[in-house]
């Protein structure tokens, strides 16, 4: 929201606006830009003007006191998505990467290759590449790649943020359930994904996951081309001749040999994703092999926050099962024969949730050690629609791993510390700031 309030300064509009809680460095950023920002929402915040153009992020509901204001007195309002649509977007080539899993990390590869090739991309990603240094930039002339989200568009807009972005070429990483507090169901997810797919061009196309029912079953009678990418034999193109080093991750793809610095499956699948998009819009792909060779990474993806008397600490935004499980893979081969520990909060609408609990086990059980956090905001749910943590806790220890349930960061700090010893490696997951434990658990263990 805020860097497309920044891009909008940029062409001349005149931009305000109001937040719960601003802080920097956006905040800030903001101020730069010339744009009054209001702490708390109130009618006053509104411009004098009663045809300016309001944007509602969709974090916000009917009962704000501004949006209602903005209800009564008719002013015409928009959301984000068609924001970006009508300004920047249309008729243009848009990129949109989807998926439950992988959306920040190969959009910000497909990005890069594109900068690195000599284009001018623009780009609207949900995370901060270290390539490219920030996660917005809506100034570039050739393409616009975009993280294409699955969750909705504003109270207004109950549909995928997603099928506004108007794609030329759309990544399906994968589909899963998830977003607990948006869709009921998978059925309702694969709907999304299909509405969005029915809006490709024909002379677009169409990326798929071929070793994902899920993906394959939402390109199901899709009107523009598709391209099936993955290891089964069925793929259209195959990754094969798959090799994993401490800090390189080396595969092949049409007979192209590929590396990145980069350990897992996951980011070899998300890499030939942004790879097979990349050349079908006309990269050279000896420019491909090239960028993803230097591609640094993602912040909050398996990312290094520091090391103390050979002991490491690693942040990584995962919260769903699947990308829990797909990191601490990548950890065991990126720091073999050391002990793993999966610190975890349940914090996301889904995995405060115990509709994947077992799958959430069964992710955590691939760590030697886990200590699980509270439920984040608990009361919100029932019992019966609650995770469990203390139940995953015993059945994570009944399968050999051993497991804690603490109240908070604190706590999980004053319990694992003294049993750490050099070597380990923990690894934080959260999709929020789990009250400060990566530089809390980094000063414990001095």
């Amino acid at each position: 929201m805020g860097s497309v309030a920044a891009a909008l300064r940029d062409l001349g509009h005149t931009v305000s606006g109001s937040d719960a809680n601003p802080y920097p460095p956006m905040s800030t950023f903001l101020e730069g830009k010339g744009i009054t920002i209001a702490e708390g929402y109130r009618p006053e915040n509104l411009p004098d003007d009663k045809m300016a153009t309001i944007v509602v992020g969709n974090a916000i509901s009917r009962g704000n006191e501004e949006l209602e204001a903005v209800l009564d007195e008719r002013r015409p309002y928009t959301s984000l998505p068609e924001v970006l649509k009508d300004n920047f977007l249309r008729g243009g080539r848009n990129l949109v990467v989807t998926g439950t899993h992988g959306k920040t990390t190969t959009s910000s590869m497909l990005a890069h290759v594109l900068k690195s090739a000599g284009l001018d991309p623009s780009w609207m990603i949900g995370g901060i590449p270290d390539d490219l240094g920030k996660g917005c930039h809506l100034d570039g002339k050739d393409f616009t790649v975009l993280e294409g989200d699955e969750y909705d568009t504003a109270f207004f807009d109950k549909r995928s943020k997603f099928v506004h972005y108007l794609p030329e070429v759309v990544v399906v990483n994968n589909v899963e359930f998830d977003h607990a507090d948006i869709f009921d169901d998978l059925d309702a997810i694969k709907l999304s994904f299909r509405r969005m797919l029915n809006i490709v061009p024909r002379n677009g196309a169409v990326i798929i996951n071929g070793d994902c029912e899920n993906s394959l079953a939402v390109a199901v009678d899709c009107p523009a081309p598709v391209i099936t990418v993955g290891l089964g034999e069925i793929c259209s193109i195959r990754i094969t001749d798959l090799d994993y080093q401490p800090g390189l991750s080396s595969f092949s793809l049409q007979g192209r040999r590929y590396g990145i610095p980069h350990e897992g499956e996951f980011n070899v699948r998300n890499a030939a994703m942004a790879a097979c998009a990349a050349e079908f819009i006309g990269v050279d792909p000896e420019q491909i092999v090239a960028a993803l060779d230097a591609f640094k990474g993602v912040a909050r993806r398996q990312t290094l926050r520091g090391e103390v008397n050979g002991i490491r600490v690693i942040d990584d935004f995962g919260h769903h099962p699947t990308a829990i499980q797909g990191c601490l893979q990548g950890m065991r081969q990126r720091f073999p024969g050391a002990r793993v520990w999966a610190l975890f909060e349940p914090r996301s609408n889904t995995s405060r949730r115990s509709l994947l609990q077992k799958e959430l086990t069964t992710a955590l059980g691939l760590a030697d050690c886990a200590a699980i956090a509270a439920v984040d905001r608990a009361g919100q749910l029932s019992d019966k629609e609650r995770l469990d943590p203390e139940k995953v806790v015993a059945d994570l220890n009944a399968s050999g791993t051993t497991a804690y349930h603490e109240a908070d960061a604190d706590a999980i700090i004053a319990r694992v510390v003294p049993e750490a010893k050099e070597g380990d490696v923990f690894v934080v997951f959260s999709n929020g700031g789990f009250g400060g434990i990566h530089d809390k658990l980094l000063d414990a263990l001095k």
